[in-house]
Order: structure tokens, then sequence, then C-alpha cells
């Protein structure tokens, strides 16, 4: 039975999952540091699907032809292991709210990449929504710049935005890869394991050769807080998210998908209010609708 609107539906409940695991894994990583929460809540992520695909379709590791395989693990290594280590450091050193936009230019940035790799066209109407959502950014970022910080304050800002948009290019970079991934019917569900799988694996290789492996136990067990907060973040972010995320790719149009998806940093205002207790401006809140203003035009014009 189909249901209405599920591809629109779920790109909405992405977003929502997606604010509240980044919500999460802010706090987390404050509290054990982004690196060590990275590579953990892949670890978690990765049991917790591998359990639901056993469940739902009686098999830990789905079948896929190696040309999936290849699409599928390199779009987990660039945009689940390499993009989302740079986002951690971002929502440490910038915060979650302003991570969140800068990041939400990354369709902005797959356009760029499609025009420039694929030889995508792109008309008047979609290089104005980038123009919109590029600028939307950059002034709720110069209004940031503008506050008084000392230079090692500000050392840290510019770095967080650095890897804000490192993140987003790794979003990009992991979404066009996971297109060729996907292609077919293939389970949403199969899909996102086998990206964790070589996201995960990959991640803790690198982390054992360079020793690291018990200092990350070590800190989680002093910071038993923070392990908590990273399984509720990965149960709403890589496991919930990402899922509900691949479901609205393959049941509604790339571009409506995407524009709801990023609708991330609207459900962040209150949670930056709130919970974080970040101070929103006119300027800061009308930015941010420019700017996902402009990434709705660029995928739905």
């Amino acid at each position: 039975m189909s249901i209405p609107y599920l591809g629109e539906l779920a790109g909405l409940a992405t977003a929502v999952f997606f604010a509240g695991g980044a919500s999460f894994f802010t706090l987390s990583s404050r509290l054990a540091g982004s690196q060590v929460v990275n590579r953990t809540r892949l670890l978690v992520a990765t049991l917790i699907l591998l359990g639901l695909h056993l469940l739902l379709y009686g098999s830990l590791i789905p079948e896929a032809s190696s040309e999936r395989w290849i699409w599928l693990g390199l779009s987990g290594v660039i945009g689940l292991s390499l993009g989302d280590a740079a986002l951690f450091q971002a929502f440490v050193q910038l915060g979650t709210r302003l991570t969140m936009l800068v990041f939400s230019t990354a369709p902005v940035v797959a356009a760029v990449l499609g025009y420039l790799l694929f030889g995508e066209t792109l008309n008047a109407v979609q290089i104005l929504g980038m123009l919109l959502g590029l600028g939307g950014v950059v002034w709720v970022v110069s209004e940031q710049e503008g506050e008084q910080r000392s230079r090692s304050e500000q050392r840290v800002y510019l770095y967080g935005l650095l890897f804000a948009f490192l993140a987003a290019l790794g979003q990009a970079l992991g979404a066009i890869t996971a297109k060729y991934g996907l292609a077919g019917d293939f389970p949403a569900l199969s899909a996102q394991v086998l990206r964790m799988l070589a996201a995960t694996t990959s991640i803790w290789l690198f982390t054992m050769l360079r020793g690291q492996a018990a200092s990350t136990l070590t800190t989680l067990r002093a910071q038993p807080k923070a392990f908590g907060l990273l399984v509720i973040g990965s149960l709403f972010g890589p496991v919930s998210g990402v899922w509900l995320s691949l479901v609205a790719i393959q049941n509604t149009e790339v571009g409506v998908a995407s524009t709801l998806i990023a609708m991330v940093p609207i459900f962040l205002l209150p949670i930056g209010y709130f919970v974080f207790k970040e101070k929103l401006s006119p300027r800061g809140i009308l930015g941010t609708v420019v700017a996902l203003a402009g990434v709705a035009i660029l995928f739905l014009a």
C-alpha cells in the first residue's frame, strides 16, 4: 500500500531528526571531544542498523553487487567518516545552529560539483537560488564576525566556519556517490547499512593505526553522560535521520527531498534559543530563512 506524500513526509521528518541528533552530538562532543564522539556514534549506529536489517530482512549484511558496494562504500567514507569528522569539530568550535546553517549549503555545493564534474546545466533561476542561499549564510555569519572576540576566539570561530564548509563538501560528495549506489529498487535501509559499514571500518582502522582506540574507551568510561547523549544522537541522526533521507530521495523528486531536508536550521532556531541559550537576532533569523529559500529555489526551479 502506497502512502500519500511518503517522500515529502520523510524529508520533513529527516530535518527534525537531524536537528535533534545535531543537538545531542554537540552536547556529547563538548564533554568527550568531537573525534571520540564521531567514531563512537558510527560504531553504535552501525550496530543498531545491523540489528534492524536482521529484523526486517533476515540478514545482517545486505546482498549487493560489487559496483553498489563501491559506490555506497565511497559515499560512506566521504560523507559519514571524513565529512562528519569536520562537522563534529565545527559543532564544538562554531555551535550547532551556525554549523548547520553553513552545512545547509551542501545542496548548493552539490549543484556546483554537478556542473563542474558532470556538465549539468543550471538555469538563471537556479543560479539566483544559489546566490540567495550563499548570501543568506554570509549575512548571518558576517553578523557573528562583528562580535568582539579575542584573537584566539576569532581563530576558533574561523576554523569552525572552515570545518562546517568541509562538512558541507563531504555531504555533497557523499550524496552524489550514494545516488549511483541507490540505483534501481535497492532498499534505503540496506544502502545505509553498507554506507555505515564502510565509514565505521575506515575510521576505526585509522583510529587503531594512530593508537587511539584505548584512549577513546577511557574517555567514554570517564564521561558516561557523553556516551548516553551520543547513543540518543545516533538514534536520531545516522539511524533514523539518514534512513528517512534515503526514503525521501527514493519516493519524491530529489529537489523536493533536498529542500525539506535542508530545513534543519529552521528547527534549530528554537533549540539554539532554549537549549544552548544562544541570542537570536532578527538578522540571524531572516538570514536563515533567506538561505533556505535560496536552497528551495535552486531545487524547485
